[in-house]
């Protein structure tokens, strides 16, 4: 098998993970908690921050280009567990769990880089 069918056989074999992920900025502790379908797409929010073109939080931005990329650390908090069953819808448990650790570590105000909704 050629070099190109074997990547592409191993990129079909990849399974795709889903979860909650964090991005701390280790100066001020300041956290952004957020939800993927696919842990691969973090590596296209950290260029994007490195490239300056990260609009869905323009404070974690700015802090971003104040800091420099070695102030920040991401985590993935949990993986989503996925259910087989017909009624497991992963958009809705991927937003519930995402409620939960947003519930749990608070990232508002000086805490991080979310607004508390009304």
């Amino acid at each position: 098998m050629d070099r190109k069918k074997e990547l592409k056989q191993q990129f079909k074999e990849t399974s795709v993970e889903a979860g909650i992920y964090q991005i701390k900025n280790t100066i001020n502790n300041k956290l952004l908690v957020g939800s993927t379908k696919n842990f691969k797409t973090l590596n296209g929010i950290t260029f994007m921050l490195e490239t300056n073109g990260y609009t869905t939080n323009k404070e974690l931005q700015k802090e971003w280009n104040e800091y420099g990329k070695d102030a920040f650390k991401i985590d993935i908090l949990e993986k989503l567990k996925k259910d087989d069953g017909p009624y497991f819808n992963e958009k809705e448990a991927l937003l519930a769990l995402e409620d939960k650790w947003l519930e749990t570590l608070q990232p508002y105000g000086e805490r991080g880089y979310h607004q508390k909704k009304s």
